[in-house]
């Protein structure tokens, strides 16, 4: 599916979101923090929107990994245009082809929720990072705000299908996508599954009135790990 939608995939992400998409991305990799020294991965990247974001910090190393080659060609042509040095991968969310602790940091952007099997996803996750690591997993989410809800069911049932299907030609995939944010578990489900996966605490900051979610999971260091309580905290949810 993702290989058949590639060409139109960067602007229904940006029109289908009114721009909104480039802020998240924004955001999600200035709350990650990145150092100079460091070595990020952004997991399920399609054409590089965060991959791109990220390199703009300037750690020591970028790698873009995602399931899809034809998504990758893009990300590929877009660094370059950019000037960026970002590596890619095609590679498995459920079976990474890198060692354990490789990365201080890592990201995944609106692709969690197309892991076939969650709770394996997120113990790979867990396993690629080093003990302090950060990893920020961007995704739609369930608003519980009336309006808002209300707003984005019409918007997802009526609107976006037709408009996807329309640009992309592409029949399912754009009614895909509500479905699988449906489908997908509550903010403090995932949270708990992240801890339950290796991850010591996950903050919850919700986005564009409850509708985007970013969790922050840090890996407890090797000097807390045996004396430090998993936690979540959740703060509350911002415009932005």
């Amino acid at each position: 599916m993702f290989a058949d939608i590639h060409g139109t995939y960067d602007f229904l992400n940006h029109f289908l979101s009114m721009g909104r998409d480039h802020a998240w991305r924004r955001r999600t990799a200035r709350l990650l923090g990145l150092a100079s020294h460091e070595r990020v991965l952004d997991l399920c990247a399609g054409t590089g929107d965060l991959a791109l974001e990220l390199a703009s910090h300037e750690p020591a190393l970028v790698v873009a990994a995602d399931f899809t080659p034809e998504m990758l060609v893009k990300s590929v042509q877009k660094a370059g245009a950019a000037g960026r040095t970002i590596r890619h991968a095609v590679a498995d969310a459920l079976a990474l082809p890198f060692a354990d602790a490789s990365f201080d940091a890592l990201t995944v952007a609106f692709g969690i929720r197309n892991v076939a099997d969650l709770d394996a996803g997120l113990r790979e996750l867990a396993r690629v990072l080093r003990p302090g690591g950060r990893a920020g997993i961007l995704e739609f989410s369930r608003s519980r705000r009336r309006f808002s809800r209300g707003l984005h069911a019409v918007y997802c049932g009526a609107v976006l299908p037709v408009i996807g299907r329309l640009v992309s030609g592409h029949r399912t995939a754009y009614s895909y996508l509500p479905a699988s944010i449906d489908e997908f578990p509550e903010r403090e489900e995932l949270a708990s599954r992240m801890i339950a996966a290796g991850f010591s605490t996950v903050e919850i900051t919700p986005m564009n009135f409850d509708l985007v979610t970013l969790h922050l999971g840090v890996i407890a260091s090797s000097d807390r790990a045996s004396s430090a309580a998993p936690s979540i905290a959740a703060h509350e949810a911002t415009a932005q």
